[in-house]
């Protein structure tokens, strides 16, 4: 038996106040940490699951406009958060964190839970999380929904904008001693007539300390042209190339106004994949999910054929 590995478990009370209607879940891993997730369904016939998935600092408070519509089109969907974020256990050591860690917690999940038919929808750290993950997986995997997000490999050119984050990241210094997590949600919308402080509210509800923002900390550092081993840079590289190949439509929806994952990026990588498709979310920045949902949402419906 392991020992228990140390983690803060964020009291309920913190997301009491938000407005979050979807009753939590919760997977106890073989390590004994608890990962929350949310699983709602339709009343009547399933067409299928959607698996929506977050990055950095986020959590499936990421995914609030979309589970409703999504459920009422007849989908079942799942939204977990990952260790370090969320209503998930938090472990405190930095060095804990790595791709391969959160791959395996997310595997652990989809395997445990048997979700099939999946539609992923992937952004930021999602993109090489769940991607690697779905490809181990496939026969799980019904379509894939790429947003703002990449992929390592050689060729892949890093933005200014994710080398400065980077940059930032690593100094606390540069961001006020602290990672402060609703503000830089809130910093990376591009659209206005937000409310911004219940953005920053509810990205902020799930740290209850500094050593609880041991995951949000430790992301940027595992980015793979500085990381390459820690970061899954040749697993991502792999899978990038499995994508050209791979018999599941696949779709691509990006921001355009994203200084991290731009749209030539998008555009490039979208023509790497034979029968990709891509749409441009107008004005939208990084958190496309909640900075133009209802325009991703109609992207989605179009491709789904609803």
């Amino acid at each position: 038996m392991t020992d228990p590995v140390p983690a803060v478990r964020t009291p309920d009370d913190r997301f009491d106040r938000l407005d979050w209607p979807f009753a939590p879940h919760y997977l106890t891993h073989p390590d004994g940490l608890r990962q929350h997730y949310v699983d709602e369904s339709p009343d009547g016939p399933v067409r299928g699951t959607f698996l929506l998935l977050h990055g950095e600092p986020t959590w499936a408070y990421l995914y609030r406009d979309w589970i409703g519509p999504l459920v009422g089109a007849g989908f079942r969907v799942v939204a977990p958060d990952h260790f370090g974020f969320g209503r998930s256990d938090k472990p405190t050591d930095d060095g804990w964190y790595t791709i391969a860690r959160h791959r395996q917690a997310l595997g652990h999940l989809v395997d445990t839970l048997d979700l099939r038919d999946v539609h992923l929808v992937v952004q930021d750290w999602a993109g090489p999380i769940g991607l690697c993950t779905a490809m181990e997986r496939i026969e799980r995997v019904a379509r894939i929904f790429i947003l703002n997000t990449w992929l390592h490999d050689s060729s892949y050119e890093y933005s200014d904008g994710i080398r400065m984050w980077r940059s930032l990241a690593l100094d606390p210094d540069q961001l006020g001693g602290d990672m402060p997590t609703g503000g830089i949600v809130n910093m990376a919308l591009a659209r206005p007539g937000h409310d911004t402080a219940a953005i920053i509210d509810a990205f902020d509800a799930p740290f209850v300390s500094v050593a609880s923002k041991a995951g949000a900390r430790r992301f940027p550092f595992l980015i793979p042209f500085a990381e390459p081993e820690l970061g899954d840079g040749e697993i991502q590289a792999r899978v990038r190339a499995q994508l050209r190949e791979l018999d599941r439509p696949i779709h691509f929806a990006f921001g355009d106004a994203d200084p991290i994952f731009t749209w030539q990026s998008a555009e490039q990588w979208a023509s790497e994949i034979p029968g990709a498709t891509l749409d441009r979310i107008e004005g939208a920045g990084h958190f496309v999910q909640i900075d133009a949902p209802d325009d991703v949402l109609a992207v989605i419906r179009s491709r789904i054929g609803s």
